[in-house]
């Protein structure tokens, strides 16, 4: 009988302790990745969050592939992730259409919002909410040869455009007096996302309040014509086009270019595709007596669909934060959006990157409304067309201007 009891005591124990933990909580987070370095540091950053998060799982989606149409499908599917990037030139357009969680209610004093560089939160406000927390970003900077500078006699960067332009001149070396020039002093760059600010130097704007491209006015066009008048004229600038190159940081790691304009991405690239290159940077050569450069970011934002709110905003908060945001730039690849962090990393007395940490304060954010493929394919098309010879500058961007509004005004009419 005391054998029966046993095990019937045993048999009405609660079960509870056997599945007393409860169930993780899994949640998607949607990106790209640039390279496996990249991807490899995010999946690091993930366990750490896992380790201190034990009731959430994060499962971390690649999408490389025409990554914003496949988001804009999937938030009407509604299959889009929990947790996803956005950057800033694609911000407008999903803040304006209801889709994304606010943040605000989220954001503790801990948290400590002003840590983060206004220029970047900026970029992901609207309505007086804020949808998305930058989790790096990059300006842009002059990168100058410095064994070719020594050749040429010069010792210190241009400060002005003007001075930017004489430098090409002396620069630029056909040491086979063939005609075929060796080596150019500057490198090109033609797309809209570099010429932004040039536009910008003597008053002229990308879109009006509408959402309309205005940059063929006659103050945006005197930026333009500076380029213009470098390529045809002085024939001091090349594109990577002309060189047989992929890129800009490509065409000045091979010696093709003296200088070139480009990111933070074009350190580690150089430092270790080409480590024999002795370069340096500095901050872009005024125009019209105006600094200027671009600031490009990319944020974390939550899908207003989500079932796991709160445990979303636990994974933005970690990767956002000053922890978790240390780990993700200290390789030095990016930018960290927090002050703090760029502090405590030594980035703002990097020489290499002080160029690009200081710009972010009087940086032009690269956003362009909420339909920018329509602004920036039709601007990038007739551009190069004016850079060629092959139409005159208004003509083209008159051209462009008009294309990418009609574009514009068949979109927005048909949402």
């Amino acid at each position: 009988m005391a054998i029966a009891l046993l095990v019937i005591g045993c048999q009405n124990l609660p079960l509870a302790s056997v599945s007393s933990a409860p169930t993780p909580v899994t949640i998607k987070l949607g990106g790209w990745t640039s390279s496996p370095a990249e991807q490899k540091l995010l999946k690091e950053l993930l366990q750490d969050f896992e380790v201190q998060h034990s009731g959430i799982k994060v499962r971390h989606e690649v999408i490389n592939d025409q990554y914003m149409d496949v988001m804009k499908t999937r938030l009407v599917g509604e299959a889009a992730p929990d947790v996803f990037y956005l950057d800033a030139l694609e911000a407008p357009f999903f803040m304006s259409q209801n889709v994304l969680e606010p943040l605000d209610a989220y954001i503790t004093p801990e948290f400590d919002i002003p840590d983060f560089e206004e220029n970047l939160l900026n970029s992901f406000k609207y309505s007086d909410h804020l949808y998305g927390l930058p989790k790096d970003y990059s300006t842009l900077a002059l990168f100058y040869n410095k064994k070719a500078f020594a050749s040429a006699g010069l010792s210190t960067p241009p400060k002005t455009w003007n001075e930017l332009r004489a430098y090409s001149q002396k620069l630029t070396v056909d040491r086979n007096r063939d005609n075929r020039i060796d080596q150019y002093g500057f490198g090109e760059s033609s797309e809209l996302a570099r010429q932004a600010y040039k536009i910008k130097a003597f008053g002229g704007q990308l879109v009006d309040q509408n959402g309309y491209a205005t940059f063929a006015g006659d103050a945006g066009l005197q930026g333009l014509q500076l380029v213009v008048d470098q390529y045809r004229k002085d024939r001091s600038s090349a594109q990577k086009s002309d060189v047989g190159t992929n890129s800009g940081s490509e065409m000045f790691g091979q010696g093709k270019v003296a200088m070139v304009i480009e990111g933070n991405w074009a350190i580690p690239y150089l430092n270790e595709t080409f480590p024999n290159v002795e370069f340096a940077s500095a901050e872009l050569p005024t125009i019209n007596d105006k600094k200027g450069t671009m600031v490009f970011t990319v944020a974390y934002v939550m899908n207003k669909q989500t079932q796991h709110k709160a445990e979303a905003w636990e994974l933005i908060s970690y990767l956002t934060g000053k922890e978790g945001m240390t780990k993700w730039t200290q390789t030095g690849f990016a930018l960290p959006s927090r002050k703090s962090v760029a502090q405590k990393l030594g980035y703002d007395q990097d020489p290499l990157r002080t160029a690009l940490v200081t710009g972010v304060d009087y940086a032009m954010p690269w956003q362009i409304g909420e339909y920018p493929a329509a602004i920036t394919n039709n601007f990038d098309n007739q551009f190069v067309s004016a850079l060629l010879g092959q139409q005159p500058l208004k003509q083209a961007m008159l051209r462009a201007q008009e294309e990418a509004n009609e574009l514009i005004k068949a979109i927005s009419g048909a949402i």
